[in-house]
């Protein structure tokens, strides 16, 4: 006959999962079992022996003092909790009939044979074995996907309820998007493909274990930026921060340490291919990417992008900006319906207040060129008409 240890290898790489965890389901579908064909008070121990491919279970029994507490359980359900005598342990004064060179922590131990309760034993050990398993399979998938939290999934969608809920097919799993965490305006139909972020893995009465995903979240947009840019994915420009305001405008913070590479230009690619490209995947978002600065005035002024600042007071105790900026600039900085302000305030942390002032803003020439002086001497081009 197969040794018993044999099927539960052989359950094991039936079911994908790890030699380990089928022995552990093994084991606690053992214990459950002998648990229900005599007292869930009692105590088992199992051995198994992978050289003979066998096992054997014990049932274990505790001396303890006479005024132990573990001597009664409780059983029941509020309020119909009652106490009883539990069959794992025994007083000391109780053993000492039997065996007077017994002591306290002593153990009792015998053994359990499984096949003398017949059939019902085997049903309820095949009934115990089944659920563990699909117990552990659960949480092999739980810790596949937990590794995978925050990084980009591939699936296809499966179906759009009633209340806008896209379930998507990821490998094993099944992936639920919300209404919230889809971009306004996208639309999908049964067997389209989608990219989305893994928010966090899940288990509910309703769905079982299922995975939450998410097309709004900054985040998507750190990870799409970090799979077009190798610049990105290889640590050498690193993201700092985004905001986003999902479908309309985000921006993006950059810095490196490399003095050879523009995060900017690295980010953008040549004519905009890498932007265009993550755009277009968040349903034609513009992307403003930003350069980086531990400054808080300049962070601020850049990231109120494309407006021209004509000053900026900082309160780093408040989280506060008061910027003077001139008329023709106002609408710029706010930007429609106060989307550019609300993002520059997101992605600083600061909270931005505009002061209007007169005068129309230019921008300014770097001071650190040279002003080149002009001149009205034409001498030099005589000779061309000569």
């Amino acid at each position: 006959m197969e040794k018993i240890l044999d099927i539960i290898e052989a359950i094991a790489h039936e079911k994908n999962i790890s030699e380990e965890h089928a022995l552990e389901a093994f084991t606690e579908a053992l214990v459950k079992t002998a648990k229900k064909l005599t007292s869930f008070t009692s105590n088992f121990e199992v051995t198994l022996d992978k050289d003979t491919k066998t096992y054997s279970v014990h049932k274990v029994i505790t001396i303890v003092a006479d005024d132990d507490e573990q001597l009664l359980v409780e059983v029941g359900k509020e309020p119909h909790i009652e106490k009883v005598e539990s069959d794992g342990f025994m007083a000391l004064s109780e053993a000492k009939e039997f065996d007077e060179s017994l002591e306290i922590g002593d153990q009792l131990k015998e053994e359990f044979v499984l096949e003398d309760h017949g059939r019902t034993a085997s049903a309820n050990l095949f009934r115990e074995l089944e659920y563990h398993i699909q117990r552990r399979i659960e949480q092999d998938l739980f810790e596949k996907y937990r590794e995978k939290v925050g990084s980009v999934m591939l699936g296809t969608v499966n179906r759009v309820d009633a209340d806008d809920n896209t379930y998507v097919e990821i490998g094993e799993l099944k992936g639920v998007m919300s209404l919230r965490n889809r971009i306004k305006g996208e639309t999908y139909k049964r067997g389209d493909s989608i990219r989305a972020l893994l928010r966090y893995v899940s288990v509910d009465p309703q769905y079982g274990l299922f995975l939450e995903l998410t097309r709004t979240s900054p985040k998507f947009l750190e990870a799409l930026m970090a799979s077009e840019v190798p610049e990105i994915a290889d640590g050498l420009v690193e993201i700092v921060g985004s905001a986003r305001i999902p479908g309309e405008r985000a921006k993006i913070a950059l810095k490196t340490e490399q003095m050879n590479i523009d995060p900017i230009g690295a980010a953008v690619g040549v004519k905009g291919v890498r932007i265009n490209a993550v755009s277009q995947e968040l349903n034609n978002e513009n992307i403003d990417c930003i350069e980086y600065s531990p400054i808080p005035e300049v962070f601020i002024t850049r990231a109120l992008s494309p407006a021209i600042t004509q000053s900026i007071k900082v309160d780093a105790a408040e989280k506060k900006a008061v910027i003077n900026i001139t008329g023709d600039q106002k609408a710029k900085a706010i930007g429609k319906s106060g989307i550019n302000i609300r993002l520059a305030s997101m992605l600083t942390g600061y909270t931005i207040e505009l002061n209007e002032v007169e005068g129309i803003a230019e921008r300014q020439v770097d001071s650190s060129e040279p002003e080149v002086a002009k001149t009205k001497d034409t001498s030099a081009l005589e000779d061309l008409f000569k």
